[in-house]
């Protein structure tokens, strides 16, 4: 059964689409910019932009009660490639125990003028 996921700890949709969706035991999120719970764009650079697009990850996947440990695949997207290896360093912190597959793609631009976005698919906790 497909469920619609969402969370007022990550920031709304900005779009017509939802923050993430389970079918069959596995969460898709839809791409998490940068912004804040309230909508606002994080202020600094890729680190910074970085963190956040991740924290809103985690987020979503507590609400449909799974964690990053569970990624399966995570897909970033980059408005500049020279930010690659400062994404990563971020990144890392947070699968540093499981490391899910995944792309990296340069961009031509990003909603609200982000640098960075991030979506993945996950297992559900307990689902094999």
């Amino acid at each position: 059964m497909r469920t619609v996921v969402k969370t007022s700890q990550a920031p709304a949709a900005i779009g017509p689409y939802e923050q993430a969706i389970t079918f069959q035991g596995v969460l898709y999120t839809s791409g998490q910019i940068p912004l804040d719970v309230n909508g606002d764009l994080v202020e600094g650079g890729i680190e910074e932009q970085t963190r956040q697009c991740l924290e809103n990850l985690v987020a979503v996947c507590r609400a449909a009660g799974t964690s990053l440990r569970q990624a399966l695949k995570v897909t970033i997207y980059l408005t500049d490639m020279e930010h690659f290896q400062s994404c990563n360093q971020i990144y890392q912190q947070y699968f540093e125990h499981s490391r899910p597959a995944r792309s990296c793609v340069a961009v031509k631009a990003l909603p609200k003028g982000a640098l960075v976005e991030i979506e993945g698919i996950f297992a559900l906790e307990g689902e094999q």
